[in-house]
């Protein structure tokens, strides 16, 4: 597969990589469409090098391949295709076909499940140049060609055109789970005219027999029978085939890995295939038990191995051996005549089943398994090879639920602490592309998402996962609003969408609003109240609301259309006493305040934020707050002022005396990405009470936390503002007390900076000299 490519941060993608992938990613952009789905734009032409990368590059992005998508090579004329690799896909005969049409040399199909017996006869019409063919997993276009009451009424001719494979100059086939109830001589027909076959795997195809087909091929260089079924029967015909170098007959099945003489049988084959250089026979009996059998040898015969059936080849080691899980686990021996072994007895062994055992879902799952257990234990060296195994099973095999599951569990221990710092951008937005496409494809399965999101959150968020944003944030909501997922997964679920709700643009934050963010957080908000209940979901879901609502006026603008303000008021009523809870919904609507045209529908609460000015819980945050929607509404004027409850003059009064209680070196639980709102209120001279709050809340700020805020004053011309009031015979004094501390406080860090600059350039002036 095409899915094992790492880029390290020293070797950058390229132009045509970088175009590719955004090619792919704006298809819309790149091709028209007609009826049947894409197409090239008039005088339009692409090279080979262009086609075939592009569907490379359209898979590993974790896309499907389908009709739509092949009808871009609908034009033989003005693209061209020689290799092709399609997993996953939900093409269907007739899109493929289209891809046929251009005389393949190479075709790898698996997971295809879409495809028919249609495509058996298209591979045969458009077949002739194949050399290498393979149709894996879950592409059934051999299977029910045929009825067996017409099979009944056909001669051997028919049924043999009906089965055969016409592709005359193929080397290299693969058949992968091919369960056939049709002729007795099912395979010899189907594989009849490929007389220049050097390559056959029949894995996990059933009724073999005794492989006496397989003297058509004399050729034969490499044999895989992986999980095939009553092999012992084939092993005098398997010995005939004496050019053969690669010989597979390993079985997940243990069951059918019991051979009877084991010893001898695996003797008789490496002495009668004597180019043999790889040999696979996990899942079997046949490496013994580890005691030599003297029978076996001749009395001059020195002995070194393990293995008894090996011993012929003890000077002449294998360059491969597989024995993955084979009986009396034979890969913990010592003197293994081979110079690679898959198996599980350390690093090496696993990494190597890993390499060999990719397309192999049935090993792979337990070589992921495997993996797990090693990264848990902090016993791996080599994470970079392991990374890239765990990212191409994960990709290759996207379908395999198990697969998903084992192989995110394996990258959680890989991403976290220890292994992030050799991380890089390419290697981070590899895992966070699989995971995510891997999410989506299994988002019914708890497991998985568990794992996904876990393994997300140990990421820079939303840093790292900008590039997925949009697609993350579809497949949170859906986590979070699926009622099967009320547990575990819905906490952390809602934790990711809040952590990216925090620290991006306006855009995002809109797009986040677009999504329905804040119409689904009021539903769980709602689900919680009828319950009764107050947890972390509800906690979170206000701090998200409260996030995407910060200077972004249409998300606040949902909020109240959305029964906003309904919630807040039976959340007040039922959970008043949860101080998260309620700085949340107090921080959330202190951005609906800031929000000029919104104010009006806040007017009606005004009473409530009155009240609120009492508050002491979380320290000063909720009276804090509330202090701040009241600046905000009074900012408008007392002709705005639209409450008949309570004067606003009282509102104004009790407002500034809740102030003074506050400590001014109180640390806080808010995060101010912008002073522009709080400058805003500097300079409404017709309440002086609102200029209060902005000052307090500046000078509180620029006390505690100078490095953060006062850069932030500075950039946005804060200073004149606050220089303003200084100079504004209108304010009352304690304001101007409160803005002197202002300034006083910026030319105080500003002192520190200069003064830490000045001693980074005398150490690299001592530096130099």
């Amino acid at each position: 597969m095409f899915f094992s490519i790492i880029k390290s941060d020293t070797d950058p993608d390229t132009l045509a990589n970088i175009s590719l992938n955004c090619i792919c990613q704006n298809l819309n952009e790149v091709f028209e469409r007609n009826d049947s789905g894409l197409c090239l734009e008039s005088g339009m032409m692409l090279p080979k090098e262009i086609c075939e990368a592009l569907i490379e590059e359209y898979q590993r992005l974790g896309y499907s391949i389908d009709d739509k998508f092949a009808n871009i090579f609908a034009d033989n004329g003005r693209t061209t295709l020689q290799k092709v690799t399609i997993w996953n896909s939900s093409i269907t005969d007739e899109g493929l076909k289209k891809i046929l049409k251009y005389n393949l040399r190479e075709l790898d199909l698996a997971y295809c499940k879409k495809l028919t017996p249609s495509t058996f006869d298209y591979i045969n019409k458009y077949g002739k140049n194949l050399k290498s063919l393979s149709l894996g997993t879950e592409v059934n276009i051999i299977t029910e060609l045929m009825t067996d009451a017409e099979r009944k009424k056909k001669n051997s001719i028919s049924l043999r055109r009906c089965y055969t494979l016409d592709t005359p100059n193929l080397t290299r086939l693969v058949l992968r789970n091919i369960q056939h109830k049709f002729l007795p001589c099912f395979y010899e027909v189907l594989l009849l005219p490929l007389p220049k076959l050097t390559h056959l795997d029949l894995s996990c195809c059933n009724d073999l027999g005794d492989l006496s087909f397989i003297e058509n091929f004399p050729n034969l260089i490499s044999l895989v029978l992986f999980n095939c079924n009553k092999l012992q029967q084939a092993i005098p015909n398997i010995c005939r085939l004496t050019r053969l170098r690669h010989l597979d007959i390993s079985q997940a099945e243990e069951s059918q890995g019991m051979y009877e003489h084991e010893n001898q049988v695996l003797k008789s084959i490496v002495e009668a295939l004597p180019n043999l250089t790889s040999l696979d026979i996990s899942g079997t009996n046949l490496a013994g038990k580890g005691n030599v059998i003297k029978d076996l040898f001749d009395e001059t015969q020195q002995i070194h191995s393990d293995i008894p059936g090996l011993a012929s080849r003890s000077k002449r080691p294998l360059e491969f051996l597989g024995l993955y899980g084979t009986l009396h686990r034979a890969c913990k021996r010592h003197d293994i005549p081979a110079i690679k072994v898959s198996g599980d007895n350390d690093e090496n062994q696993l990494l190597t089943a890993g390499v060999v055992y990719m397309h192999r879902p049935q090993m792979l799952q337990r070589v992921l398994n495997d993996l797990f257990h090693f990264l848990r234990a902090d016993a791996c060296v080599n994470i970079n090879k392991i990374l890239q195994i765990i990212l191409e099973g994960l990709n290759t095999h996207a379908q395999e639920k198990f697969i998903q599951i084992s192989g995110s569990a394996a990258l959680f221990y890989i991403v976290r602490n220890k292994h992030a710092s050799f991380l890089t951008v390419n290697m981070r937005n590899l895992i966070i592309n699989t995971l995510i496409n891997s999410m989506q494809l299994h988002r019914t399965d708890e497991t998985m998402l568990r794992n996904g999101c876990l393994t997300l959150c140990q990421f820079r968020i939303p840093q790292d996962i900008l590039f997925k944003y949009n697609t993350l944030v579809e497949l949170l909501l859906h986590i979070i609003m699926d009622k099967d997922q009320e547990g575990f997964v819905q906490r952390i679920g809602i934790y990711l969408m809040n952590s990216l709700a925090c620290q991006v643009n306006d855009a995002q934050k809109e797009i986040l609003g677009n999504l329905g963010i804040i119409e689904k957080m009021l539903t769980l908000i709602r689900h919680r109240i009828e319950k009764d209940v107050c947890d972390d979901v509800m906690e979170v879901a206000w701090s998200t609301m409260w996030n995407v609502t910060d200077e972004t006026p249409i998300n606040c603008q949902r909020f109240l259309a959305g029964g906003g303000m309904s919630c807040f008021m039976s959340c007040l009523e039922h959970f008043h006493e949860k101080n998260e809870l309620m700085r949340n919904m107090m921080g959330l609507l202190g951005n609906v305040a800031e929000v000029q045209e919104l104010r009006s529908g806040l007017m009606q609460y005004v009473r409530v934020f009155y009240d609120l000015l009492d508050s002491f819980l979380d320290g000063i945050e909720v009276s804090y707050n509330a202090a701040g929607v009241i600046s905000h509404i009074a900012s408008d004027g007392a002709a705005a002022w639209q409450c008949e409850e309570v004067e606003r003059v009282d509102v104004l009064r009790k407002m500034v005396n809740s102030i003074e209680r506050w400590n001014l070196r109180s640390e806080r639980n808010i995060n101010y990405h912008s002073f522009e709102p709080i400058l805003k209120l500097t300079r409404i001279r017709h309440t002086p009470e609102c200029q209060h709050w902005a000052i307090w809340a500046l000078a509180n700020l620029t006390s505690v936390y100078p490095e953060k805020y006062c850069p932030i004053l500075e950039a946005e011309g804060g200073l004149n503002d606050v220089q303003a009031l200084m100079d504004d015979p209108t304010p009352y004094e304690r304001i101007k007390e409160l803005a002197n501390m202002v300034l006083t406080n910026y030319r105080a860090y500003k002192e520190v900076e200069q003064q830490n600059q000045n001693e980074d350039q005398n150490e690299l002036m001592n530096t130099g000299e």
